[in-house]
């Protein structure tokens, strides 16, 4: 998913972008798992540095990545406020109370936190309508299953994911009443040894892409044909991931 439309957005938003802040406004980024996780921190890092791109040294901008939930998060977040940092970016549903406490004690600091639903004078939120490419998955997988029985494999039981789940389940029961939603927490966001992420990811980006403008191709042909990794492993089964696509502009 891209973030950097988003995240320029949000310091123009606060007058960022004018003179008076010039090269003295300094962002932070909190992320839960690696930049190299080809995925949601990956992604914000992007954004990240289309920040630096775009503001040049008008914005310096500092991270740090693979930090714990709980009391890690909070000595990540304080450190970043305490070295000047104007706006901090907390891009985890589980930093919510930690960015709550933190905001406390720096009322001069802005926050921005991912997904959660806690706000204050100085904490806002952000999120993606991530349940409309959950109900295409769902409409798909409800079309296309034999068997009835759809496999859902969740992160954690919070909101932002429920409500995917919810939207998936939804749709996928419009077209095919009979389905049953199989649900299977793995209880992380970035485990190479549980989901394989980057090897999946180098496997088939370059596939896809070139599969994708052939659209006469059925779903299960083009699996084929690209050799998707899943197919590979159970070619009775189909995989459908979700790409989250914002426009740069």
């Amino acid at each position: 998913m891209k973030f950097k439309s988003l995240l320029t957005g949000v310091l123009l938003a606060f007058g960022f972008g004018t003179v008076a802040f010039a090269a003295d406004v300094k962002v932070g980024f909190v992320y839960v798992g690696p930049v190299g996780d080809y995925g949601w921190t990956y992604e914000h890092n992007e954004g990240r540095l289309a920040i630096e791109e775009h503001f040049g040294d008008r914005v310096e901008t500092i991270y740090q990545e693979s930090v714990a939930y709980g009391a890690d998060a909070e000595r990540a977040i304080t450190t970043m406020a305490m070295q000047g940092a104007d706006l901090i970016f907390t891009t985890s549903f589980g930093y919510m109370d930690p960015t709550l406490s933190v905001a406390e004690k720096f009322p001069n600091v802005k926050f921005e936190h991912a997904t959660g639903f806690k706000r204050s004078e100085n904490v806002s939120t952000y999120s993606g309508r991530f349940y409309e490419g959950r109900a295409i998955q769902g409409h798909i997988a409800g079309k296309m299953t034999k068997t009835n029985k759809i496999g859902y494999i969740g992160s954690y039981p919070i909101p932002e994911v429920v409500r995917g789940i919810n939207s998936a389940y939804l749709h996928a029961k419009k077209v095919n009443p009979d389905v049953e939603f199989n649900i299977i927490w793995i209880y992380t966001w970035f485990d190479p040894a549980k989901e394989a992420a980057k090897k999946r990811f180098d496997e088939s980006k370059k596939a896809y892409e070139a599969a994708l403008e052939k659209a006469k191709k059925t779903p299960r042909s083009f699996m084929a044909e690209t050799k998707d990794p899943s197919y590979a492993q159970n070619p009775d089964s189909m995989f459908i991931p979700q790409i989250i696509n914002a426009p740069d502009k």
